[in-house]
């Protein structure tokens, strides 16, 4: 099943593409894919930029990466979690693919599979205040913290052409000259919170690095917790690591040898898997800006199959 907004697009293949995947691997519950940004008379813009592989702590506390118009839900999936919630007006999509990663694995395919159409009068981009109290509600509600990450992002994304347009509104034309050297600076410390939220809210970045606490959430399951990853030889701090795996509230220890690691605790999980890894060691590169605590490359986190 799916459903596809009146002036979005599906790309050729999209649909043989999702029935491939579902009929494969009849674990998922749902897929999603790669897809576009288009203008008004259907040129693309630009890929749409924030599509990744499934990561469920980041879908419930951060954002919702995955473009609706990709998605391909099984049948049997939506019957367990229910259907869309039509009290909600912005952010009933993203209310359905949490409920349904809190129960499934949802499958991401590296395909183009549909086009998201930009224009100022479309509903995803006129919401304004409304939108972000509604999106503020479901990550609450969700996530059952007041001020989760993704309630600083949106409330930036959603601010922060509204407060600058009040400062240039409301400043006396002989100030003008302060408001054009106040303005960009403001702009740019707000942008400067908003990249880094987004960044390091969960603890694992986007090339692979983890930092010495990362949380991550996984769909009920039963069996081996299975990490996979690298521990680079970069020098001595990191020799002997070892890193404390806490699942719903049951810690383990573990120790990462230099290179190559595929580690594995047995757990048993009829309920939604919370995880926080708090790992001992760490180094600081210190090149380029970084100024990271790095301490392994992580590749995936996940129930053996």
């Amino acid at each position: 099943m799916a459903w596809l907004n009146s002036d979005d697009i599906y790309l050729p293949g999209a649909v043989a593409s999702a029935v491939r995947i579902l009929t494969s691997q009849p674990h998922l519950g749902a897929v999603y894919g790669e897809g576009y940004q288009v203008d008004v008379d259907g040129n693309i813009k630009q890929r749409f930029p924030v599509t990744e592989p499934f990561n469920l702590w980041k879908l419930i506390h951060l954002s919702d990466y995955i473009l609706q118009q990709t998605l391909f839900f099984r049948k049997t999936a939506l019957d367990v979690v229910g259907d869309l919630d039509e009290n909600l007006n912005w952010s009933m999509d993203w209310d359905i693919l949490i409920r349904l990663g809190k129960q499934f694995q949802l499958g991401y395919i590296p395909e183009y599979m549909g086009c998201l159409r930009e224009y100022a009068e479309a509903k995803s981009f006129s919401g304004g205040r409304k939108r972000f109290r509604e999106l503020a509600a479901l990550l609450r509600h969700h996530t059952k913290r007041r001020y989760p990450p993704g309630y600083v992002t949106y409330g930036l994304d959603t601010y922060i052409p509204i407060w600058c347009n009040w400062v240039q509104r409301l400043t006396p034309r002989f100030l003008a000259r302060s408001s054009a050297w106040f303005l960009p600076r403001f702009r740019g410390t707000l942008h400067y919170v908003l990249d880094r939220t987004i960044r390091e809210a969960q603890g694992w970045y986007s090339d692979g690095w983890v930092t010495t606490t990362a949380r991550f959430m996984l769909p009920p399951g039963n069996g081996r917790l299975r990490l996979r990853g690298t521990l680079p030889n970069i020098g001595k701090e990191l020799a002997g690591q070892t890193i404390r795996i806490e699942c719903n509230g049951t810690a383990h220890r573990v120790r990462i040898p230099l290179g190559e690691f595929d580690v594995g605790i047995r757990t048993v999980s009829g309920e939604l898997l919370n995880i926080t890894l708090r790992a001992k060691r760490f180094v600081i590169p210190l090149h380029a800006g970084d100024s990271r605590k790095l301490a392994y490359i992580l590749k995936s986190i996940e129930w053996e199959e």
